[in-house]
């Protein structure tokens, strides 16, 4: 490891004793990782980000250990309830440790891209880390982690082989005490984009500057199936990014494919991950189309072309990221499936995804099954998918991952 995080500060001895109100204690009790700051009674200081808080119950006994983030509207961030603990490096290599075993079978299916850490649904409030062949992406949502990220990365050291780090921040993090985002903790520096594995089918990912740490692991399973239901298709691929869904359908036999994303760049790297796999043999030889663009108007582009296609894939950013974006996020989801439905030929497959947490499954459904069948009246489900082995579910808030399958009879 290098020298770049002798800056950071230690963790504090000086714990920060938190009250809570009665609404907010029931929450922690039933496992909720999060105390926001209106949940708060009284405390005893005026914590700084990654003091240790320690929340009593009505009869001040010990309920949880989190971290303090004086700047979050999550002012603490769960990680021991029940019996005190001491946050330690031990107590990191512990819960690395359950989160590597949780994922174990996936290193059986020729994958070695994968989450290694989901955050607070591997008892990890705001902390991702994604395993990309030899290399880890540690990236942090949250100040909070910085005085214990040394004690963090020793845990990790012990637990999970590993030739290079990668530190990212997120935007709320900033760039304190020198860091900076992209930085390559451990090994040698990068200079390319990172091969890796996922179901015997070969990715890359810029992980010092990529969306999130460079690549979008959650929809391995969809992606999967959706590549078995491509035999003989022409398909649709929207929102596409960097293609991963195109190079399951290739696999899977498709006819002819066509991407669709907004950004050349991903389209553009899209064709390389295509290429790349074509040239070692592990997907044959398919036609394959790249559209820059909008989505909602090349749909209607393509509508108005009266294209057909024997599958339409659907995977879109998240559309809310607030509670008020919600009826925003369900009118372009109802486009979106009005749209797809009308590109879909007869006995073809439609799949849409939705990953955003503030639209729950039930809104989701409820608006696109009946803006997609007032096109296709004889779509029949066949599958309604949710979230991955290494996407683990903990709390409600965690589950935004969901799916759509279904067939036009």
């Amino acid at each position: 490891m290098n020298n770049t995080l002798s800056h950071l500060p230690t963790p504090s001895a000086r714990r920060v004793a938190v009250h809570l109100k009665p609404a907010a204690e029931r929450a922690v009790k039933q496992g909720h990782p999060w105390v926001f700051e209106q949940g708060i009674t009284r405390q005893s200081h005026a914590g700084q980000a990654g003091d240790l808080a320690v929340i009593y119950d009505q009869k001040n006994r010990f309920l949880a250990v989190g971290l303090y983030d004086p700047t979050s509207p999550i002012r603490v961030k769960v990680l021991q309830t029940k019996h005190p603990a001491e946050i330690n490096a031990e107590w990191f290599r512990e819960r690395l440790q359950a989160a590597a075993d949780l994922r174990e079978p996936l290193l059986d299916s020729d994958t070695n891209g994968y989450r290694l850490v989901h955050g607070e649904n591997d008892g990890l409030p705001g902390l991702v880390i994604d395993r990309y062949d030899t290399t880890l992406v540690i990236k942090l949502y949250t100040a909070a982690w910085l005085p214990h990220l040394r004690s963090m990365l020793a845990a990790l050291e012990q637990t999970i082989y590993a030739e290079r780090w990668v530190l990212r921040l997120a935007r709320t993090v900033g760039q304190p005490f020198g860091l900076q985002d992209g930085t390559v903790l451990k090994g040698t520096p990068l200079k390319a984009p990172l091969t890796f594995q996922e179901n015997g089918l070969l990715f890359t990912a810029d992980v010092t500057r990529g969306h999130k740490t460079g690549f979008f692991f959650d929809q391995r399973d969809n992606r999967a199936l959706a590549g078995k239901l491509a035999q003989g298709r022409t398909v649709l691929d929207v929102f596409a990014y960097v293609g991963a869904f195109a190079v399951y359908c290739a696999r899977g036999g498709a006819a002819h494919i066509t991407s669709v994303d907004v950004s050349a760049p991903a389209l553009e790297t899209a064709k390389q991950i295509y290429a790349l796999n074509r040239r070692q043999g592990r997907i044959p030889d398919v036609p394959f189309e790249t559209m820059t663009g909008d989505a909602f108007q090349t749909l209607t582009h393509l509508v108005r072309q009266r294209r057909q296609f024997d599958m339409v894939i659907i995977d879109p950013p998240t559309f809310a990221s607030s509670e008020a974006d919600v009826p925003r996020a369900l009118k372009a989801y109802n486009q979106l499936a009005e749209a797809g439905a009308q590109l879909l030929a007869h006995n073809g497959i439609f799949v849409m995804a939705s990953c955003s947490s503030r639209v729950d499954a039930q809104q989701f459904f409820e608006t696109i099954i009946p803006a997609a069948t007032a096109h296709r009246p004889d779509l029949t489900e066949i599958l309604r998918t949710d979230h991955a082995l290494d996407h683990p579910i903990g709390f409600p808030e965690g589950a935004y991952l969901k799916c759509w399958f279904a067939r036009d009879e």
